[in-house]
């Protein structure tokens, strides 16, 4: 159920972050226009297109967790035995699902907190940086299920090399 789930969160993610990276290509092209044809750079692309790289980074980086994709020492995991490489993955997924509560979730609620009251506002937009901000437990509360699916694909699969 919970790899399902995940497929499914995945393919949104991706068509989430594919628009992002839509806009702050359009973003960083409207600057370019701006700046070197009309000779008078917009105010404001600048800031967005900034913001929307920390929106892509932190979502990337938990579509790149969902899908396996990260940078691992597959050298050294690969001279383990197959117990050995069961343990480590879920030492990995466990260490994975500890940073995504300990950080992401309760450190972006503490940072949306305290941008949200007193309200701090982005100095050419405008707009409260708890927006910004919110990616933080968003993509913290993404990667903590996707540990947990993982976490349960490992159990299933040590499951299923027990009985055969």
């Amino acid at each position: 159920m919970h790899q399902y789930l995940l497929l499914k969160i995945k393919h949104y993610l991706a068509l989430f972050l594919a628009g992002l990276l839509s806009a702050i290509v359009v973003t960083v092209l409207w600057q370019v226009v701006c700046r070197y044809l009309f000779n008078s750079p917009s105010t404001v692309s600048e800031e967005i297109a900034r913001f929307l790289l920390i929106w892509i980074g932190l979502l990337g980086a938990t579509y790149a967790y969902m899908d396996n994709a990260h940078i691992g020492m597959d050298f050294v995991i690969n001279k383990l035995s197959l117990k050995q490489q069961t343990l480590s993955k879920i030492l990995a997924h466990c260490s994975a699902l500890l940073f995504s509560i300990a950080v992401l979730i309760v450190g972006g609620v503490n940072l949306v907190e305290l941008t949200l009251v007193p309200v701090q506002r982005s100095a050419a937009l405008g707009i409260k940086m708890a927006y910004v901000y919110a990616v933080l437990p968003i993509s913290g509360l993404l990667m903590a299920f996707a540990a947990l699916a993982h976490l349960q694909h490992c159990n299933n699969t040590s499951t299923d090399n027990k009985e055969h």
